[in-house]
């Protein structure tokens, strides 16, 4: 059995391990799915390379679905980080998502869904980065496991440490907006990986496709701990 098998098993076998990364409500709230490849031809370059008119888009989009939250990305090749530098390469760009973005509104609350301890965290300021991150450990019956949460407001780097505890269900920060959380229109981006590499306070969060295979090994589907429902499609 792989590591992402265990994970799961894991989970199969305690799901009471399990809160919440967000204030989603299944029963009231509904989820809209972002299709951020080149297939949605209503999403231009012109909109994705402007924060504010991507920004616009994004809740625009929520508002006119009556959504709280958006949701998408794992493992989905998108165009819109044609928008930055920072993806580029000498041979083949970055364009493969590798975790979940949550999109919402700047200010809204992010938990930590396990119990866990501060691994690193960082505010990767660059154009298209991150921004501010905070990366968890969890140990789970001797696996190990490692959650991201990027794009948070600088507020939630306040007071934070290594080996920081949060309890499941404890408050971590909250979105950051345009001019903090890297110059994307507010969101979370959430992942999980099964060994940090060595990195601090960064991970990956979009790599070439032909490295898909490699990454899948490292990187199980956030939905494990998310459950969400099925989304409203785009």
């Amino acid at each position: 059995m792989d590591a992402t098998a265990k994970l799961a098993a894991y989970f199969d076998m305690h799901p009471d391990a399990i809160g919440k990364v967000v204030d989603f409500d299944a029963a009231t709230d509904r989820l809209y799915h972002f299709d951020l490849t080149a297939s949605n031809t209503e999403l231009d370059a012109d909109t994705f390379s402007d924060s504010e008119k991507f920004s616009y888009w994004i809740s625009k989009k929520l508002n006119e679905n009556n959504c709280k939250y958006g949701i998408g990305g794992y493992m989905e090749h998108r165009t819109i980080y044609a928008r930055s530098a920072h993806f580029d390469t000498d041979d083949e760009p970055r364009r493969l998502h590798l975790g979940v973005d949550i999109w919402a509104d700047a200010g809204t609350a992010v938990y930590s869904p396990l119990q866990g301890t501060v691994h690193s965290f960082n505010d990767n300021n660059t154009f298209g980065d991150y921004g501010p991150t905070i990366i968890l450990q969890h140990e789970l019956d001797g696996l190990m496991l490692y959650s991201l949460y990027g794009h948070l407001s600088r507020k939630s780097l306040e007071g934070i440490s290594i080996g920081k505890s949060f309890n499941k269900n404890e408050l971590i920060g909250h979105f950051g907006n345009i001019e903090e959380n890297g110059h994307w229109p507010p969101h979370l981006h959430f992942q999980l990986m099964l060994d940090m590499q060595g990195k601090q306070g960064d991970y990956p969060g979009v790599c070439k496709f032909s490295q898909k295979d490699i990454y899948l090994k490292n990187i199980p589907d956030p939905q494990l701990i998310l459950m969400f429902p099925n989304a409203v499609n785009a």
